[in-house]
């Protein structure tokens, strides 16, 4: 699940801003039919098979087989993923990466801010109004109804990990076998989305060891522990915390809309994550992506 939230100028007209946001949804569709392995068509899964060498790989896929390799070595090779179980799986970043390239449509001088929001990875683009940051929750690992931490982000990126929604997903690079985690969230905030997903992955396999190359990137973290203790690492910019109960849905209508689930992931039931708490909308309703429907009001889950 992809949804929206943007905040467009005041004298930005309304095909203006529709034209951006159709744009940013034709991204993410391409990159779900090219990158997903749960597609036997795609190119990941070709280039899995070996029906494909990465030197005939269309452009952007070599640019995220590059973008795996500058992960794996920025995460001491935590992150790897020539070495999962059946062959290539940039799954790890991709996602990450495909929801840096929509925010990155919706940059300009059309937008004011933007927030996007895959699963509970999210990019965001300035804030919801002038002066303010998006605020996103990071979910309580056992208890859904709650947020272990609140952030306050601008331009920034938030990725958490960690096997409470789907359930063991996360490989040792060295062994090849499902990790016992040490952690129950891995929560990554930095400047690339691309990057943050990688390297929550990799924080969530390696357990606090970790966040010496969370850290040493440039990057931010926090982490809840098995016995439920928590650790914060770098300057998260992170404006309360504590158990706290999931925020009210919004009764105004959102800006934007639920899109298909982002590239490279299986389907699944309801997101878990971290979830955006944006201020309710002051101008009128961004168009929605893709086609007819009303709109609801609810915050964002992952």
């Amino acid at each position: 699940v992809v949804s929206f939230d943007v905040r467009p100028r005041a004298d930005v007209p309304g095909g203006a801003l529709r034209a951006l946001v159709d744009e940013a949804c034709a991204l993410l569709h391409r990159a779900d039919e090219r990158f997903s392995l749960w597609k036997p068509d795609s190119v990941a899964s070709r280039l899995r098979r070996g029906e494909l060498t990465e030197a005939a790989c269309p452009p952007d896929m070599a640019e995220v087989i590059d973008r795996c390799r500058q992960a794996r070595q920025a995460t001491d090779g935590w992150f790897d993923p020539w070495a999962a179980p059946g062959g290539f799986d940039p799954t790890g970043l991709v996602k990450g990466w495909a929801l840096q390239q929509a925010a990155a449509v919706l940059r300009g001088g059309a937008v004011a801010g933007a927030m996007v929001n895959g699963g509970g990875d999210i990019a965001c683009l300035g804030g919801p109004e002038p002066g303010a940051p998006w605020l996103v929750g990071i979910q309580h690992p056992t208890d859904a109804g709650k947020v272990v931490r609140v952030l306050a982000v601008r331009d920034s990126a938030v990725a958490t990990s960690g096997t409470y929604q789907r359930g063991e997903h996360i490989y040792d690079p060295r062994s090849g076998a499902a990790v016992t985690p040490s952690l129950l969230s891995a929560t990554v905030v930095g400047a690339d989305l691309a990057l943050a997903d990688a390297m929550a992955t990799a924080l969530f396999a390696a357990g606090e060891a970790g966040l010496d190359f969370v850290l040493r990137g440039g990057y931010s973290a926090f982490v809840v522990r098995r016995d439920g203790s928590r650790r914060l690492a770098g300057p998260l910019p992170a404006v309360r915390g504590g158990p706290r109960r999931r925020p009210t849905p919004p009764s105004v209508p959102r800006r934007g809309r639920r899109r298909p689930r982002g590239p490279g992931r299986p389907p699944r039931g309801p997101a878990r994550g971290p979830t955006p708490r944006p201020p309710p909308p002051a101008s009128p309703p961004t168009p929605h992506c893709g086609g007819g429907g009303r709109r609801r009001g609810r915050a964002p889950r992952s």
